[in-house]
């Protein structure tokens, strides 16, 4: 490794410090994800099942320990995935952490999480009670983050500047609406109400500093790339004047 190269990727470990350090509640989510991940991984199909299914936020759950399973359901991924939660996480979770900060955020998930799982099971209780769904439904596998990410990337609108919050608002909407309307399903309920709950959150976001304007975003970075570096000003200082 040259001189040259050591001087560039020297600042970066003490960058992504800082960058983890702004959203701190994120990444200990994700590593508590990754840690949960390789168990699950590493398990047999059979332990994989029991493992995930006694702390999924199924009826029959929610009836005997609804407080276990409401926490714990959303520390497994069903069926791994990690890497892709780590993009989703950078893209939607960490700028809503940074944005309302670390209790307001937590706030938005936990709302978003338990109400979107009591919508959805309701309504998978009444397709039970009216025949549209098996007895043995109220059994079935529901672990995840997925509710509390709905709640998040929903309550971002709010982070965006007009009128690209709408265009915003308009493709989450058409993202979870689809399936819904498509060939619907419990968690596909969840999904959308998770959206109505992130939306409904307003008054925790309501006069947060720091609105996003995407326009503004893009022409700072074409900017950025377009100023000459502190190394080429120096070399062209340096090089000898000739005529």
């Amino acid at each position: 490794m040259t001189v040259s190269l050591r001087r560039r990727l020297a600042p970066l470990p003490r960058a992504a410090w800082r960058y983890v350090r702004r959203a701190p509640g994120t990444f200990v989510w994700l590593g508590i994800l990754l840690a949960t991940s390789i168990v699950v991984h590493r398990l047999s199909p059979g332990a994989e099942r029991h493992v995930l299914g006694s702390r999924s936020t199924n009826l029959h759950h929610l009836q005997e320990d609804p407080l276990r399973v409401l926490v714990t359901s959303a520390f497994w991924l069903a069926g791994g995935g990690w890497p892709l939660y780590f993009v989703v996480y950078n893209l939607f979770h960490v700028p809503a952490e940074r944005w309302l900060g670390t209790l307001r955020w937590l706030a938005v998930v936990v709302i978003a999480h338990v109400g979107a799982t009591y919508l959805s099971e309701g309504v998978l209780y009444w397709a039970i009670q009216h025949g549209h769904a098996p007895e043995s439904a109220a059994f079935t596998l529901d672990v995840g983050v997925s509710y509390g990410l709905a709640g998040v990337v929903a309550v971002l609108t709010y982070r965006i500047a007009k009128p690209w919050r709408f265009v915003y608002l308009a493709g989450v909407l058409v993202f979870f609406g689809v399936p819904l309307l498509s060939s619907p399903n419990f968690t596909d309920v969840g999904h959308f109400t998770a959206v109505l709950i992130g939306l409904a959150c307003y008054p925790i976001v309501r006069g947060r500093p720091g609105v996003w304007d995407p326009v503004a975003a893009v022409r700072s970075l074409r900017r950025r790339a377009h100023r000459p570096t502190a190394a080429a000003v120096r070399q062209s200082t340096d090089s000898p004047v000739t005529e």
